[in-house]
């Protein structure tokens, strides 16, 4: 019997298929969502953001907002039980709501469904929602609930989290830590870090504009718009690149966007069969790596008076310093390139212990960054010792790992490959998701691959714009089930792999049937849920370009989750101009 097949991304699903099928990833469903929520497998969902109707009496198209108490309170009961069982068992649980069910819904999920409030954060958006008899509603709940206390994903330390100190925010000062520090309720007025594992203590203020009509990322169909930065801090530090993110109310999809953004996966839910639409329209324009809109830290980048805080001053490097870092350079580089020494972790760390050897303020990545400042002068010694390359061929094997893992870690952290090279923890990150994707190479394999795929990504581009531009999916193999891997040839060519809905990822190799073997065999593609392959033979397009050009030409064409920015036009931004 032949597998039901879903309806295409541009199509949602109705809630009552859903119930019958098991409901692929990156799926918006159409219906009600405590149906949705019980269609889910247990135990499958990394992070929940729910931000469900207020029951104030706002216009819905669909839903009643003017429910009765405890008709209101019954039903939220129902779907936080969803929540708490789709969940993993260290899954995070994010809520928002305004103040008239707050105090209500946080002890439902506490005493009646089992979640644990880890932090309870205020949104304050500076205009507010207008009311007759009152002040104007400027502010909305945001509870932090885990299913286990002891076992959660909270990314402390990704830098998109953190906010500016008071020493760097007021007074520029440059001996502020460079990391700055985790939100909370007096980040403006004093610099207090907060506690291990959740934001201090359990009550934050965060100051982010609600999405007004002439806003960029208004989308114009939802009334109660969530802003793209807010939902960005939050899926970054309750979620790592390629977890499965759900929103229960889709509402105008900001939830969902971000997350596909940032690279997760995403199921939605929609009551309103306009909305969904509207949702459905907005994710096909939405592509992995897209920025955020609005502005990161809108404290930091409201303006100032003449008379106000001092602007950050750019580094300064002085001559000393600038000596000291050639010297250390010329002691350990062994006669190699600056890539040579930012991909070989040994080498660098005798660099960096050169560095602080000399008495260099800063850290590993403020002297790797300086390193690269003074190549770009043209004052370092060239490189002597002249190692053979590795070509395209050496790397054919595991190139494609290194480029999905720079795609990851450049998304997540909003930054550049050279960014990556010159910060110790980031390449450690890069090196880490190579690894899970194509194991058994060094890190100065998997880095030196990225640096080639980036070198070469502007004729790439060239390629996929000139010679490609008008070669279509026809010259296609008919899809390939990956349960049958003996039928894809061993030939060079180029090879698009699917979902049900979406192309994962467009690669080129010189050997399609031992590089869908190695995607077959390693649990990283499970999540992305791959089900077939097409192909075209090099043999077919030679005479037009290099496999390469083919390959950004299909990246671009099929909006691929996990090619590198790089290989599209779209996206040529600070991050790619490294």
């Amino acid at each position: 019997m032949a597998r039901p097949r879903f309806p295409t991304r541009n199509t949602p699903l109705n809630a009552q298929e859903a119930t019958r099928l098991e409901i692929p990833r990156n799926t918006l469903i159409q219906g009600d969502c405590v149906q949705t929520l019980r269609a889910l497998p247990a135990g499958c969902v990394d992070l929940v953001f729910a931000d469900p109707p207020f029951n104030i009496g706002y216009e819905y198209d669909e839903y009643d907002d003017r429910k009765g108490r405890r008709e209101y309170l019954a039903w939220s009961k129902d779907w936080i039980a969803g929540v708490y069982r789709a969940l993993k068992d260290n899954g995070t649980f994010w809520l928002a709501i305004g103040d008239e069910y707050a105090a209500e819904l946080k002890l439902i999920a506490q005493e009646d469904v089992g979640f644990h409030c880890r932090s309870w954060v205020i949104w304050y958006y500076t205009f507010g929602v207008n009311c007759v008899r009152g002040f104007s509603r400027s502010h909305t709940h945001l509870f932090h609930f885990v299913k286990d206390p002891e076992d959660f994903t909270f990314n402390a330390e990704h830098p998109d989290v953190r906010v500016p100190s008071a020493r760097q925010l007021v007074y520029a000062d440059n001996r502020a830590n460079p990391k700055g520090r985790l939100p909370d309720n007096t980040w403006i007025l004093r610099p207090q870090d907060a506690p291990p594992g959740g934001f201090a203590p359990r009550h934050d203020t965060w100051y982010y504009a609600r999405v007004a009509g002439t806003f960029k990322e208004r989308e114009g169909f939802h009334g109660c718009q969530m802003p793209e930065q807010l939902l960005g801090r939050i899926i970054r530090v309750s979620s790592n690149p390629t977890e499965l993110v759900l929103d229960p109310f889709g509402g105008s999809g900001t939830t969902l966007a971000v997350a596909k953004k940032l690279g997760r996966q995403w199921i939605g839910s929609e009551l309103s069969k306009e909305y969904a639409t509207r949702i459905v329209e907005r994710l096909a324009k939405t592509k992995p790596g897209d920025p955020l809109d609005g502005p990161e830290d809108p404290i930091a980048s409201a303006p100032t008076t003449k008379s106000g805080r001092a602007k950050p001053q750019k580094v300064f490097v002085d001559e000393p310093t600038e000596r000291a870092i050639i010297e250390a350079y010329q002691e350990t580089c062994d006669g190699k390139s600056t890539d040579f020494l930012l991909c070989d972790p040994a080498l660098n760390k005798k660099f960096v212990a050169a560095c602080r050897g000399r008495g260099l303020r800063g850290a590993a990545v403020v002297w790797n960054r300086l390193l690269l400042r003074i190549r770009k002068s043209g004052k370092l010694p060239k490189a002597n010792n002249k190692i053979r390359r590795l070509t395209f061929a050496d790397m054919d094997r595991y190139s494609f790992a290194s480029e999905i893992a720079m795609h990851i870690i450049c998304t997540e952290y909003d930054t550049t490959l050279d960014e990556i090279l010159c910060n110790p923890s980031l390449a450690a990150d890069f090196d880490k998701w190579a690894k899970s994707i194509f194991p058994g190479k060094t890190p100065f394999e998997y880095r030196w691959a990225a640096l080639a795929i980036r070198k070469r990504s502007q004729r790439s581009r060239e390629f996929a714009n000139e010679g490609f531009k008008t070669v279509t999916s026809r010259r296609l193999s008919q899809p390939i089930d990956l349960n049958n891997i003996d039928s894809v040839p061993p030939i060079p060519g180029v090879y698009i792999v699917t979902s049900d809905s979406e192309c994962i990822y467009v690669g080129e190799t010189l050997d399609i049937q031992r590089r869908v073997r190695s995607i077959v065999d390693q649990p990283f593609w499970e999540r992305h849920s791959p089900k077939s392959l097409s192909y075209v033979p090099e043999e077919k397009f030679r005479d037009i370009g290099p496999m390469h050009g083919l390959q950004a030409s299909f990246a671009q064409k099929r909006n691929s989750k996990l090619n590198s920015t790089l290989l599209r036009n779209d996206v040529m931004r600070s991050r790619t101009s490294s």
